[in-house]
């Protein structure tokens, strides 16, 4: 018998830091503005509530475990063949399928960093190694990045735009690295951010991926799309790479729910993006405001914003949850804030001109 007072858990659980959601504050005065997740202010359009609720009436129901029609209906939004699609439990959830296609001991994944932050989550639980290459200018170091990758590298994650710093990497760049990478090698481009993108340079990955058989695009319903409670991500890439992830999709974890309401945004793009035009809108407005008062945001592409605050990281998210306004703060680096309502927006802006700033070094 052992004598083990405990069960055995696996080693990498020793020096695992489990993945901590964006927080909700409230102030002395009963006000709570929740800027710390990059979701959308938007509740679903009024048609998709009324397909989340037709669907809640079946949930007795297992739901279809090959997500027939949404899969169709992204199919023919994208303007690609079904067998290129493949979805999961949001974005973190495909991305968890594609480690669990391509990660083994001894393998490597490249990403850049800071990035989205369940790369290193994910990537240690697949057994995998995870080889960080350090922003240059809060943006990806895209011939570094190439230059990392060795034999051992499977898969390459290139969150475009990047979060937490919003920032792109353009075509001429992009393609020029996809170039250098060899093609036995998956290269994720991450597009959780796809919809926000007004720089006409940033390319749409889905004009890149087809003559190139290891390049996948990954899209979410969850930030512009408003539907990030109930977890829809999808991925595009060529039938062998799309088989493969779909061989590691936990049956049924796309719920009927879900399905539904991803159908049901995709016919209503065009209203969806009329809201998505009035973030961008707010986005450039509280970018410029902070501009003007001095700080030093990096042009953002996505609906949040980053400060470089380094060391007074947790100061500054400190004073802003003593206003109600929750944050993303990444201690000693600088902190991400979500684009929501005018608002919510003003009341960030006016924690961050109160907050002493001018003249001090943040690097």
């Amino acid at each position: 018998m052992s004598e083990a007072t405990t069960p055995r858990f696996r080693s990498v659980l020793d020096r695992f830091v489990a993945y901590k959601p964006g927080k909700v504050v409230v102030s002395p005065e009963g006000r709570s503005f929740k800027l710390s997740s990059n979701e959308s202010p938007h509740g679903p359009l009024p048609s998709v509530v009324d397909a989340i609720g037709a669907a809640a009436r079946n949930v007795n129901r297992y739901p279809d475990n090959n997500a027939t029609a949404l899969t169709e209906e992204i199919a023919s939004f994208c303007g690609v063949p079904a067998d290129h699609v493949a979805v999961g439990c949001g974005s973190v959830g495909v991305t968890q399928m594609l480690l669990e296609a391509v990660a083994e001991p001894g393998a490597e994944v490249v990403y850049a960093w800071r990035s989205f932050e369940a790369y290193p989550l994910l990537v240690s639980l697949s057994g995998a190694t995870g080889v960080q290459v350090p922003l240059r200018d809060e943006t990806h170091d895209l011939t570094a990045m190439a230059d990392a990758i060795t034999d051992r590298t499977r898969l390459v994650f290139v969150c475009n735009p990047n979060n937490p710093t919003g920032t792109a990497v353009r075509r001429a760049e992009l393609e020029a690295f996809l170039d250098r990478v060899p093609a036995d090698c998956l290269v994720v481009l991450d597009e959780a951010y796809r919809e926000y993108i007004r720089d006409d340079e940033v390319p749409d990955g889905l004009t890149l991926y087809g003559d190139r058989p290891n390049l996948a695009i990954l899209r979410t319903f969850s930030k512009a799309y408003g539907l990030a409670g109930l977890r829809i991500g999808f991925l595009v890439a060529h039938p062998v790479v799309a088989e493969s992830i779909r061989k590691t999709f936990l049956p049924f974890s796309v719920n009927s729910v879900a399905q539904a309401a991803g159908v049901a945004s995709l016919r209503a793009t065009d209203e969806l993006l009329e809201r998505v035009e009035g973030t961008v809108k707010e986005r450039d407005r509280v970018r410029g405001a902070l501009v003007e008062d001095g700080w030093a945001v990096p042009p953002t592409e996505a609906n949040f914003v980053w400060l470089r605050l380094g060391e007074r990281t947790m100061e500054f998210s400190d004073a802003c949850d003593a206003q109600g306004v929750s944050v993303r703060p990444f201690a000693g680096e600088g902190a991400r804030v979500s684009i929501g309502s005018p608002e919510e927006n003003d009341a960030f802006l006016a924690v961050a001109k109160a907050f002493p700033h001018r003249n001090w070094r943040h690097d």
